[in-house]
């Protein structure tokens, strides 16, 4: 007979043994689902199309290279899991990781290149528009490399959230402080981290959701850095230019 008491004799995977009451943990502590894998995909995309269209000035070079590392890297992690993040292995985390590593170095370098270039050029010789277009692309990148390192590293990952593997958030959400604004089987999906990465991006700080680990913070303080270099930099030559 369970010595704990009827409220909290639970099955293995959070949930309430039959004709016991219902779990009182919420859905982000219980094993769920796994993720879908396409949202990430679908983002991962996007940035590697920005990485191949950036002007010569402002991309690494050779120009195919390292688009080209994360164009692989992604078919090769969608081959092996295509539809749902339901498992880990010892290759796919690790390349799952190395692939986010890979876009923030791209990313990285052509917040490098966009400053070198903003602070070379006279007069009005890039027109405001170029400023504006091409900053814009390389702060969304930002946006979504980052969001990728939040999914990526929150509670060890989607596949050890689905799995309930660690009870200790690194990200802590509006819905786990007031859990009865949302729904009981509520978890963080990709376009969570997405709007907290915009966010961050935008208020370089954190805004309804906070970081807990030393880990989250760190990557909110690189993303917030690299966003006001490139927001005050661009915008503020783009007014120069403008102005002149």
């Amino acid at each position: 007979m369970s010595d704990l008491p009827p409220a909290l004799d639970l099955g293995s995977d959070g949930s309430s043994k039959p004709g016991k009451p219902p779990s009182p943990l919420p859905g982000w502590l219980r094993r769920t689902e796994a993720e879908q894998r396409w949202p990430a995909a679908l983002v991962i995309a996007v940035a590697i199309v920005i990485h191949l269209v950036l002007p010569a000035d402002l991309a690494p070079h050779p120009r195919w290279l390292l688009p080209g590392l994360e164009g692989a890297m992604l078919l090769a992690i969608v081959a092996v899991n295509p539809l749902q993040i339901n498992r880990e292995t010892r290759v796919l985390r690790p390349l799952a990781l190395a692939m986010v590593g890979v876009l923030t170095l791209v990313t990285i370098w052509s917040v490098t290149l966009l400053v070198r270039a903003l602070f070379r050029t006279q007069g009005g010789a890039v027109p405001p528009a170029h400023l504006l277009l091409w900053g814009a692309a390389i702060w969304l990148t930002n946006v979504i490399v980052f969001a990728l390192w939040f999914w990526e590293t929150d509670r060890g990952g989607p596949a050890a959230r689905a799995d309930a593997d660690r009870p200790h958030p690194d990200f802590l959400f509006t819905q786990m402080q007031v859990p009865e604004l949302a729904p009981k089987d509520w978890e963080p999906g990709f376009f969570d981290y997405l709007y907290v990465a915009f966010t961050n991006a935008t208020a370089f700080s954190p805004t309804d959701t906070l970081p807990m680990s030393a880990w989250a913070k760190l990557l909110m303080a690189t993303e917030s850095v690299i966003s006001l270099v490139t927001v005050l930099l661009v915008v503020a030559r783009a007014v120069n230019v403008i102005g002149g």
